[in-house]
């Protein structure tokens, strides 16, 4: 304590020393930068909370709103009966047909199928693979897929007796996207 004292004595006797205008001055300086390093860490941060509070709450609102909805779908897919893996590679054989039509082709081994596509529309490709998940319960593990350098604006085949074939197989000529490459499904345990 003496050591701080005899520290100390200096600064004392130099503050004796000033006038009573002088020592006033100080203190009032003093206490304006006591005020300012008060309002920088204490007041500031707490305002800046406050001001950011509303926009963060329906950041998080949102968030919950999105996460609630995932939780939602997926007691949905818990709530449906398992398939099983004939039932389900039947299921996928036909959504394959029915969407994909002469774009895409099927190999399947016991517990996955390959599909190849050659000019699939980008569009089917989506809703079908929407199809497969809910419907044949399969999960697209592997996906590789390029863009089509097929001519979108190819000629329509021509089927015997001058039918036109299903929109299924027809190339487009709308300008739309179209995938060639492979989507590898895990098919659901026996």
């Amino acid at each position: 304590m003496s050591r701080l004292s005899a520290q100390m004595a200096p600064l004392q006797a130099r503050w004796r020393s000033l006038a009573r205008r002088e020592q006033t001055l100080l203190m009032a300086a003093g206490a304006v930068v006591g005020v300012a390093v008060l309002w920088w860490l204490l007041m500031a941060p707490a305002l800046q909370t406050l001001r950011t509070a509303p926009a963060r709450h329906a950041e998080l609102d949102t968030q919950l709103q999105h996460m609630q909805a995932l939780q939602t779908e997926a007691q949905q897919l818990q709530a449906v009966p398992r398939a099983r893996s004939g039932d389900a590679v039947r299921t996928l054989q036909a959504s394959v047909a029915q969407r994909l039509g002469a774009a895409a082709q099927m190999s399947t081994t016991s517990d996955r199928a390959t599909v190849t596509l050659k000019g699939a529309p980008a569009e089917r490709v989506a809703d079908w693979l929407s199809q497969v998940r809910n419907a044949a319960h399969a999960v697209p593990v592997e996906v590789r897929l390029v863009r089509s350098t097929a001519a979108a604006s190819a000629a329509k085949p021509a089927t015997p007796g001058g039918a036109t074939p299903p929109a299924a197989t027809q190339p487009a000529s709308d300008g739309l996207p179209r995938w060639d490459g492979t989507v590898v499904l895990a098919l659901p345990p026996n």
